[in-house]
């Protein structure tokens, strides 16, 4: 939040460096700020004339008020009134559709925790993302109600523009816009008003190099991306770019991309994650798994050891067919050893 004690240390060239929306705010209200770039918002309004002052009806003695006003509306629009974080999300029990009543109680999941979503076509899962999309309070079609750390969440989940709770991959990752991969992530930095922008892009390339089987750089047209490279271009971006503290993943296994190192980087950035999945792999990584049916939640299992011994052995055999996809990819010849490999 800009208090009147922040913006009066700051230089005009400082406020419009970290804040370069206030460009708008001084064009729209006919003050010219050129050739003051050095000076304090003080030091600006002390150079008019009283006949200056009278022709263009400015009122100087509420410019620092409105242009604080202006700063913080602008700042909560675009997302970035961050006081408050999302450390939980709790799901209380509704109903399936038949009217019969969830009985897990509750269900707490907290930040950087993985969670899978398992059953078959049309049972809900998407009810239940949209449930906590909209934090909803007891007023869905199911009943349930979203608490966000522990409490009745702010309003601004669910009636902000700008304040989405969150982040959807879909299992389609299709571009169409005529932009490089520097240049469409550089503009989403530019609307997140990030510090070392040129840092912060390289480093969303290199995670989603991490993430794809082939590589691509900063002057490859996002419209040439494969369907895999796009799948992990949005994943890193979302991982470190997006203010959505929560991430559901569709069908990642689908993408093309390595999904465990996908999902260390998505819960690395202190994200919750829910992944809508039917692969064992991905829904053994998962700390629980919500077993959808009939619209409702029927059963909430947490990961077994035994379970997480027959993830390791899952992992062994994920591990050989992504050295095979390699070879293939690579145009060598595949081994008749690879199991010993």
């Amino acid at each position: 939040m800009v208090t009147r004690e922040i913006l009066m240390q700051m230089k005009i060239d400082e406020i419009l460096s970290k804040y370069p929306f206030v460009l708008t705010y001084f064009e729209n209200n006919k003050l010219d700020i050129s050739g003051s770039g050095k000076k304090t918002l003080m030091e600006y309004k002390k150079q008019f004339e009283d006949y200056e002052l009278e022709e263009w009806a400015m009122d100087l003695s509420k410019l620092d008020e409105e242009l604080i006003l202006y700063m913080n509306q602008m700042l909560e629009f675009l997302g970035e009134e961050k006081e408050q974080g999302v450390d939980s999300l709790t799901i209380l029990a509704g109903q399936d559709k038949s009217g019969n009543e969830e009985t897990f109680g509750e269900l707490k999941i907290e930040k950087s925790d993985i969670i899978a979503i398992v059953g078959p076509t049309g049972s809900g899962k998407s009810r239940l993302l949209a449930d906590i999309e909209w934090t909803a309070q007891r007023d869905t079609p199911t009943k349930r109600g979203i608490l966000i750390n522990g409490e009745v969440p702010d309003k601004k989940w669910r009636f902000s523009s700008s304040n989405k709770l969150v982040a959807q991959l879909s299992q389609n990752m299709n571009f169409v816009i005529d932009l490089t991969v520097g240049e469409f992530i550089e503009l989403h930095a530019k609307s997140r008003m990030v510090e070392r922008e040129a840092e912060v892009v390289a480093r969303i390339v290199e995670a989603a190099n991490y993430l794809a089987g082939e590589k691509f750089n900063l002057e490859t047209p996002v419209t040439s991306l494969s369907g895999g490279q796009s799948r992990a271009l949005m994943i890193a971006d979302t991982a470190i770019l997006s203010t959505s503290p929560i991430v559901l993943i569709d069908e990642i296994e689908n993408a093309g991309i390595d999904r465990k190192k996908a999902l260390k980087l998505l819960v690395g950035e202190e994200k919750i994650v829910l992944i809508a999945t039917h692969d064992p792999t991905l829904a053994l990584m998962a700390k629980k798994r919500i077993v959808i049916k009939n619209g409702g939640i029927s059963k909430i299992i947490e990961t077994s050891e035994n379970e997480k011994d027959v993830l390791s052995e899952l992992e062994k055999m994920d591990s050989i067919i992504q050295n095979l996809r390699a070879d293939l990819r690579g145009g060598n010849t595949v081994k008749g050893d690879f199991y010993n490999a």
